[in-house]
């Protein structure tokens, strides 16, 4: 159970204090990780995480301290809802999730493709050149959001999302201030908690603007074989034969749930849509898996569909076929993709040979 803001709250002066902490005692921790290192597959395994959590740790603070010197400038929070202010969050929230991308990047040498043509012809990043966005996702591995956020605000869109994600992501300090003071909506597990999910999303989309895009994982969860298929019987058990069938041959997602996409298109049928695949991250569903199994020296995949808003289908069974179809696009995408992975890796390993993926 998430604990209560007023308690939350008090992880930001902790925070600082394990910070001086851990710089205080670097060179044990230096020492430690480069011995673990050792043991562990991988260059310098638990040294790149070490490195990689105080660059985390550090950028949270810095966030903190803005979150509060903006608190404070805004009237101890009276305005915080003017435009200037909300720029500001954005603004804080774009240049840190560059740093700590540029440093992922760097420090596991992660290369990140993007498949096909992205929406960025139509989208010139400026005020009024296109409509508002619906971005729907597929759900997998720790990193997608940070990756999507990221995409979406970075210089060549500066979008200002507006995300729809699991409440227990308030558990982080810089996550739980700034998407607070944001339009965002936190999906709380307890279905009889808050107010319903679905009214929350067309609220949010209702107010897309030309600069801002909504940020949604239909899925509702990180792809496991075990969630695939519970999500199946789920639909088995409510006589959705035809979805069963559907979600039965896609291997790689699990089936999406239109609730909140009808929603959120009911609100705003004045956005395009961007439906948005990636692979490289799916295997990293927990914290055990993130030890076992960080992502280094890969490539990461990442695919955009376009669809303009007239080209969207406004009955609400045809847009579940609808959203069904790109789903199923999505994962004929991974397939072809992991397999073709596959084959530059067996390239690799054979003598006189080189194969690298093509941009």
């Amino acid at each position: 159970m998430l604990p209560p803001r007023r308690v939350r709250r008090f992880t930001g002066p902790l925070l600082i204090g394990v910070l001086v902490a851990a710089v205080i005692s670097l060179p044990v921790l230096v020492l430690v990780a480069v011995v673990a290192s050792v043991w562990l597959p991988g260059r310098w395994y638990a040294l790149r995480l070490l490195f990689f959590a105080l660059v985390y740790l550090a950028l949270e603070v810095v966030a903190l301290v803005a979150a509060a010197v903006l608190w404070t400038l805004s009237g101890f929070g009276r305005r915080s809802d003017h435009p200037a202010y909300r720029r500001a969050h954005y603004t804080m929230l774009r240049l840190l999730l560059d740093v700590l991308m540029r440093v992922a990047q760097r420090l596991f040498a992660l290369r990140l493709v993007t498949d096909g043509e992205s929406w960025t012809p139509l989208d010139d990043g400026k005020p009024g050149s296109t409509n508002a966005m619906v971005v729907l996702s597929r759900h997998a591995g720790p990193g997608d959001s940070f990756l999507l956020v990221h995409t979406l605000m970075n210089r060549d869109h500066l979008r200002r999302p507006r995300i729809v994600l699991k409440d227990v992501l308030q558990i982080d300090p810089l996550l739980d201030v700034y998407l607070n003071r944001l339009p965002n909506h936190f999906v709380t597990a307890d279905p009889g908690a808050g107010r319903n999910s679905a009214d929350a999303i067309a609220d949010l989309a209702r107010g897309l603007g030309e600069e801002d895009a909504l940020l949604i994982f239909p899925e509702g969860a990180n792809f496991t074989p075990q969630r695939r298929f519970r999500a199946i019987q789920r639909l088995r058990n409510r006589g959705l034969v035809r979805a069963v069938r559907r979600a039965e041959a896609m291997r790689h997602v699990l089936p999406p749930r239109p609730a909140g996409v009808t929603a959120a298109l009911r609100a705003a049928p004045h956005a395009d849509i961007v439906f948005v695949a990636h692979t490289g991250l799916e295997h990293l569903s927990t914290l055990r898996d993130l030890w076992r199994g960080l992502p280094m020296d890969k490539t990461l995949h990442l695919r955009w569909w376009f669809v303009p808003a007239a080209d969207v289908p406004r009955e609400e069974t045809e847009q579940t076929d609808w959203l069904y179809h790109w789903w199923e696009t999505m994962d004929d995408w991974i397939d072809a993709t992991r397999h073709q992975e596959a084959e530059w890796a067996a390239a690799r390993e054979q003598p006189g040979i080189r194969a690298s993926p093509s941009r």
